[in-house]
C-alpha cells in the first residue's frame, strides 16, 4: 500500500512524497530513516495517483519532446499548455515554476504528488550522468511490461468470473422464482415425490413465504460482501493464507520475485547503487520476503556478491540466479535482472492462460450440472407422473 507523506526535509523544506509500505506505522519508521520529520501521512494507491496525472503519457510526451531538442524547461511549458485537466496542469506548472528558478526535475517531483519514489530517484541519478532521456526511456519501457502484464492476468480472469456470475444469477433466478412456482403444481401430491424434490420443493415454499426477510438477507449478504472486498486486511490475511498453500505460495513468491527484479533492474540501469535500490524496492514483496531483503541487504552492504547472498537468503529462482550470476561477472547486471523479470513474467502468464483453458470449461461444466440438476429434480414428479399413466 502506497501512503501521500508530507513532511520536512534536512533543509527545513516541506516536502511530500509517496512511500510503499504494509502500514501506517512502517511508512513513518521509513520516512524517519530518510531523514524526514513526518508532518502527515495520509493513504493513497497507485491508481488515485495515475487517476490524478497521467505518469506513462507525461513520459512519452516528455521523451519526444527532449529527442526533439526542446530543453526541459521548454518541454513542460509546452505540456502545460497543452494540457485541459486542472490538475494535470496545476502539478506541470509548479513543475515549471521549480525548473525556472533553478532547481533540478527530481526536487520539482518531489514536491509534486503522484510521482512513486522510484520514479523520482531514476531521474535524479539520471541527472548526475545527464541522460535524463535514457532514463525516461526506461521508465517508459517499465511501464508499458507492468501494464502488458496487468491486462493479460486481468483479461483471463474476465471469462471465468462471467461464466461465474451469469451462472450464478441463473440458479439464483430457479431458486428464487421458477421453484416457488413449481412447489403450487405439487403440494397435493407431496407423497409420491421423490426425496430430493420434496426437498427442492420446501425450499420454494420457504422463499415464497419469506420473500422480503430473503430480499433483506441478500441485500446485507452483498453489502458484507462489497465491503470485505475493500478491506485491506481481509486481503493480506487471505495473502498471508495463500502463501502457505501447495503450489500457490510458490508461484506467489515466483510473481513477485520476477516484479521485484524488474523494478530493481530498472534503478540500477539508472545508475542507482545497489545497496540503495534494494531499500527502495522493498516495498513491493511481501512481508515475508522482506525479511530476506533486509538480512541480503546487510549482507551486501559488507560486500558479499549480489547473486550468492540473493541465493542464500531464497529471493532468487534457479534461471534467475543463473543470469544474476552472469550480469554480476559482466557488470550488467541491471540488465539481467529485467531479463530474468521478462523469463518469469511470460512463465506466469502461459500458467495463467493454461489454467483459464482449463478452468473455463470445468466451470461451465459445474453450471451446467447445477442448472440441470434443479430442472431435473422439478420436472421428475412429471415424468413418473407420465409412467405410472403409461
Amino acid at each position: 500500500m502506497r501512503f501521500q507523506v508530507r513532511a520536512l526535509s534536512g533543509g527545513s523544506a516541506i516536502v511530500e512524497t509517496e512511500i510503499e509500505a504494509g502500514s501506517e506505522a512502517e511508512a513513518r519508521n521509513l520516512a524517519l530513516a530518510r531523514g524526514l520529520a513526518v508532518l502527515s501521512i495520509r493513504g493513497g494507491d497507485r491508481t488515485r495517483a495515475r487517476a490524478r496525472f497521467p505518469l506513462l503519457l507525461f513520459n512519452q510526451e516528455l521523451l519526444a519532446l527532449l529527442r526533439a531538442g526542446i530543453p526541459l524547461a521548454e518541454a513542460v511549458a509546452a505540456l502545460a499548455e497543452k494540457e485541459n485537466r486542472p490538475g494535470a496542469r496545476g502539478i506541470l506548472q509548479a513543475m515549471l515554476k521549480a525548473l525556472r528558478e533553478g532547481r533540478t526535475l527530481s526536487s520539482a517531483l518531489e514536491e509534486a504528488p503522484g510521482f512513486p519514489e522510484l520514479y523520482v530517484a531514476m531521474i535524479r541519478a539520471a541527472e548526475r550522468t545527464s541522460d535524463l532521456d535514457q532514463a525516461v526511456a526506461r521508465f517508459i519501457a517499465y511501464q508499458q511490461q507492468v501494464e502488458s502484464l496487468r491486462s493479460k492476468l486481468i483479461s483471463a480472469a474476465i471469462y471465468p468470473a462471467l461464466l461465474l456470475g451469469v451462472g450464478g444469477l441463473v440458479v439464483m433466478f430457479l431458486l428464487g422464482y421458477v421453484v416457488p412456482r413449481f412447489s403450487h403444481i405439487y403440494e397435493d401430491v407431496q407423497g409420491d415425490l421423490p426425496w430430493l424434490s420434496m426437498v427442492l420443493l420446501e425450499w420454494g415454499k420457504f422463499v415464497e413465504a419469506h420473500v422480503w426477510g430473503m430480499t433483506l438477507l441478500f441485500v446485507v449478504v452483498l453489502a458484507l460482501a462489497v465491503v470485505v472486498a475493500r478491506n485491506q486486511a481481509v486481503w493480506a490475511a487471505i495473502g498471508r493464507r495463500l502463501w502457505f498453500a501447495p503450489m500457490i505460495g510458490e508461484r506467489l513468491r515466483v510473481f513477485q520475485l520476477a516484479r521485484f527484479y524488474r523494478t530493481l533492474g530498472m534503478l540500477l540501469s539508472g545508475g542507482i547503487p545497489v545497496v540503495t535500490a534494494l531499500g527502495m524496492v522493498a516495498g513491493l514483496l511481501s512481508p515475508i520476503l522482506r525479511v530476506s531483503l533486509d538480512a541480503a541487504i546487510d549482507r551486501i552492504r559488507e560486500g558479499r556478491g549480489f547473486a550468492t547472498t540473493m541465493a542464500e537468503r531464497g529471493l532468487t529462482t534457479p534461471v534467475a540466479l543463473r543470469m544474476l550470476e552472469v550480469g554480476e561477472r559482466a557488470g550488467n547486471l541491471g540488465e539481467m535482472l529485467t531479463r530474468s523479470a521478462e523469463f518469469h513474467e511470460e512463465d506466469t502468464a502461459r500458467e495463467v492462460e493454461w489454467l483459464t483453458r482449463l478452468f473455463g470449461p470445468l466451470l461451465m461444466l459445474f453450471i451446467g450440472c447445477a442448472i440441470g440438476g434443479i430442472v431435473v429434480l422439478m420436472y421428475l414428479p412429471i415424468f413418473q407422473l407420465a409412467e405410472s399413466i403409461q
